[in-house]
C-alpha cells in the first residue's frame, strides 16, 4: 500500500473528485491541488456553491429536470408548447437540447435506459409517469429523443408499446449524417440510417 503524502482531508477530496465522470485518480489529484492552492478564488466559492446546491436543488416532480423550484422553470413556462413532450434519457440530454434551442416544448426525463445486463428494468425508469402524463389527454406528440444505442432503441420500442392505444403521435429523432460530417469518416450504421431516413431535396 502506497503511503499518502497528503493529509486525510486532502485525500478525501481527491477520492471524491475521482468519482466524477471524466476524472481518474491522477486528474483528481491535479484538480484537488489546483483547488487547494487557489483556496480563496476557487475552493471557498466552490464549497459555498455546493452547499447551496445541496440545500436548494430539487428534482421536478413533473418532468424529472433538476432545478431550484418544483415544478421546474420549463414546466411552468406558459410560452412553451406543452402538448409536445420530448423524452430524454438524462437531464444532461435535456440541457443539450435546450442549449441548441431545438424545440420550445416540454420534457420527460427517463432516468436512464432499459438494460437487463445492468439490472435496469421498466420500474427503475419513469415510463409509468410518462404514460400517466399522456393518459390525461393534454399531450398530442411524444418525441423519443434517446441515444441511438441498443439499449436506447430497446427503451424506445418499449415506450411505444406502452403508449399504444392513446391518441398521441409518437416520433423519434432523425439519425444520419451530422452537420459538417464527411461520409468517409462515418460508421456503417450511421450511413445506413442516413440512407433509410433520406428526404426530398
Amino acid at each position: 500500500m502506497v503511503k499518502s503524502i497528503a493529509g486525510p482531508e486532502i485525500e478525501r477530496l481527491i477520492q471524491l473528485l475521482a468519482k466524477l465522470p471524466g476524472l481518474g485518480p491522477r486528474s483528481a489529484r491535479r484538480a484537488a491541488l489546483h483547488l487547494v492552492k487557489r483556496r480563496d478564488q476557487l475552493l471557498t466559492p466552490l464549497a459555498s456553491a455546493m452547499a447551496e446546491a445541496v440545500e436548494k436543488v430539487v428534482e421536478c416532480s413533473c418532468c424529472g429536470n433538476i432545478d431550484t423550484r418544483n415544478p421546474c422553470t420549463i414546466c411552468v413556462d406558459t410560452a412553451r408548447d406543452h402538448s409536445i413532450v420530448v423524452v430524454v434519457e438524462d437531464v444532461s440530454d435535456l440541457w443539450a437540447l435546450e442549449r441548441a434551442k431545438a424545440l420550445n416544448a416540454a420534457y420527460h426525463v427517463l432516468g436512464g435506459v432499459l438494460s437487463p445486463l445492468e439490472g435496469v428494468g421498466p420500474d427503475d425508469l419513469t415510463i409509468d409517469q410518462l404514460v400517466a402524463r399522456v393518459s390525461q389527454g393534454d399531450v398530442a406528440e411524444v418525441i423519443i429523443a434517446v441515444n441511438a444505442t441498443v439499449e436506447g432503441q430497446t427503451t424506445a420500442h418499449y415506450m411505444t408499446d406502452q403508449l399504444e392505444g392513446f391518441s398521441v403521435k409518437i416520433t423519434r429523432l432523425a439519425h444520419g449524417v451530422p452537420v459538417g460530417g464527411e461520409l468517409d469518416y462515418l460508421d456503417e450504421g450511421t450511413l445506413s440510417a442516413a440512407m433509410r431516413s433520406r428526404t426530398v431535396f
